[in-house]
């Protein structure tokens, strides 16, 4: 594996900070990333923000097919040359934005459910990870390199304050897991925080069903939209357009004491809740 410096240099490029470029160093790394994620002969890899392709090249080694996708068209040629060099050719390359790209799309044309591979830059993160929650049926697992905090938020548990609305969201479909963690040292540029990466399985059918999947993501959007405030309080303030007085009485029709707050919920008691509301005649809006 050539250097990011040393190919980013040769081909006059810079990395650019508000794409979140932050290009791995270390070869070893790549290989174990690509273990953990138990690429098979028979996976097509779905790999997000591709690079320089330092875990391209392992994937495609694995793999029956790598579709590598980046925002950033400077690269793809440079890509490309090092698919050559490395004598492989069973990766296909796609300028875009992962946010515009229809997975569902994808994996119909794969004929399969996809293995996801990303070293994510901050900004879009939590996006992306809501982007294959929607998508979760046309997908069997992700593996993910996440800034540190944000793999956190992402794997914790009731009662913790890092525990959110991605949390909630990933708990209800699937299950998570730290793998690994990278230093910051390790990439090039080096970021200010080290890396985390985390194993996504999804569960089909989710372990607490809901009976209305768009609801429930909308009630754990609006209580964690005021986190601070009671839970009476936080749906009574959200665009569920709930009062006060009605979003006491659905919480303790849910059996939830309507002063707690939504961190100290679990994925079954926000299941419970949402179906609750959904008997109420809430009116349906779009999850996100």
């Amino acid at each position: 594996m050539t250097s990011p410096r040393a190919l980013l240099t040769a081909w006059n490029i810079q990395a650019k900070k508000r794409l979140g470029q932050n290009f791995l160093n270390d070869p070893n790394v790549a290989r174990v990333i690509v273990d953990k994620a138990g690429i098979a002969g028979d996976d097509i890899v779905l790999e997000i923000g591709s690079g320089l392709g330092a875990m391209t090249i392992p994937a495609a080694a694995a793999a029956c097919r790598v579709i590598a996708v980046d925002k950033d068209g400077r690269i793809i040629d440079l890509l490309r040359t090092e698919l050559r060099a490395a004598c492989i050719d069973n990766v296909e390359i796609r300028e875009a934005d992962i946010l515009r790209v229809d997975l569902d799309a994808i994996a119909c044309e794969a004929g399969r459910r996809l293995v996801v591979l990303g070293n994510l830059p901050y900004n879009i993160s939590s996006q992306v990870v809501v982007q294959l929650i929607h998508a979760r049926s046309r997908i069997d697992r992700a593996v993910l390199m996440l800034q540190k905090e944000m793999a956190q938020r992402i794997c914790s548990g009731p009662g913790s304050k890092d525990y959110g609305r991605l949390s909630v969201m990933l708990g209800y479909c699937a299950d998570t897991q730290k793998l690994l963690q990278v230093r910051a040292p390790l990439f090039f540029p080096a970021p200010k925080v080290d890396s985390t990466v985390i194993g996504i399985r999804f569960t089909n059918p989710p372990r607490f069903p809901a009976d209305d999947e768009t609801l429930l993501f909308r009630v754990v959007k609006a209580s964690f939209g005021k986190r601070r405030k009671t839970l009476r309080n936080a749906l009574a303030q959200s665009d569920l357009n709930l009062a006060s007085s009605t979003s006491e009485r659905l919480l303790k029709d849910a059996q939830i004491d309507p002063i707690r707050r939504a961190e100290s919920l679990s994925v079954a008691e926000f299941v419970q809740l949402s179906n609750i509301i959904g008997k109420h005649g809430i009116a349906h809006g779009t999850a996100g």
